[in-house]
């Protein structure tokens, strides 16, 4: 079973995914983690990450690492544990530009699918291209969405942070990042035909989980 929740930032997959897949027994996969581990080794070996080509020419060199262990999934790169680092300001404000590389995504897609080849049972993964390219024949597709205002005030709360200008800054952020990753090229953030959408703006976690999971066992009895 292959389980593919895309959507922007702030909606909740990582939680929801990570929480479904643990609840099924399936494997987790964080994509989005895959495109900041190789971001954080761009900025960390010196690669501009504005230059295309220099970031398609170096793409192939990190070796990228993603544990789908739901119950504490891991990503490393060159053997090298970048959970912590891979969150910084730095690559947040830096992924959108190093995920808009086409040699870049075309790597990321193999890694992603051979995860969900070896999963021994099925697999849930989050990103933003996973229903339309990686897994265009998943079992379920789901899109979350939330309005920009609320994904900000979600990611402000995580951060502990409550001034109302920092609460503008993340969502002018947000914005931007909603902009570039609909907008590039290759492989857009993009709801599937055939996806449900669900809209988490006055939903709590538990809620956009226990739907969810409905749909999953619905399209098992189906």
């Amino acid at each position: 079973m292959i389980v593919v929740l895309d959507g922007p930032a702030g909606t909740g997959k990582s939680t929801v995914s990570r929480e479904i897949a643990a609840r099924l027994g399936l494997s987790f996969l964080d994509t989005g983690a895959m495109y900041r581990a190789m971001t954080h080794w761009l900025l960390q070996n010196g690669v501009d990450v504005d230059d295309a080509d220099a970031v398609a020419l170096a793409s192939a060199k990190p070796v990228i690492l993603s544990g789908t262990d739901a119950s504490g999934p891991t990503i490393t790169v060159d053997g090298v544990d970048v959970s912590g680092p891979i969150r910084g300001a730095a690559v947040t404000a830096a992924v959108s530009a190093v995920s808009a590389v086409p040699e870049v995504r075309v790597r990321m897609v193999d890694l992603q699918r051979h995860s969900a080849e070896e999963a021994p049972v099925g697999i849930v993964a989050e990103g933003r291209d996973l229903g339309t390219v990686v897994f265009p024949d998943a079992d379920l597709k789901v899109f979350l969405t939330a309005s920009a205002g609320i994904r900000a005030v979600r990611r402000a709360a995580q951060l502990g942070v409550t001034g109302p200008e920092q609460i503008a800054a993340i969502l002018a952020d947000i914005e931007r990042r909603d902009a570039a990753d609909s907008g590039r090229a290759t492989s857009p953030l993009a709801k599937a035909d055939d996806a449900i959408e669900v809209d988490t703006s006055a939903m709590e976690p538990e809620e956009v989980i226990t739907h969810i999971l409905g749909l999953v066992r619905q399209r098992v009895h189906a």
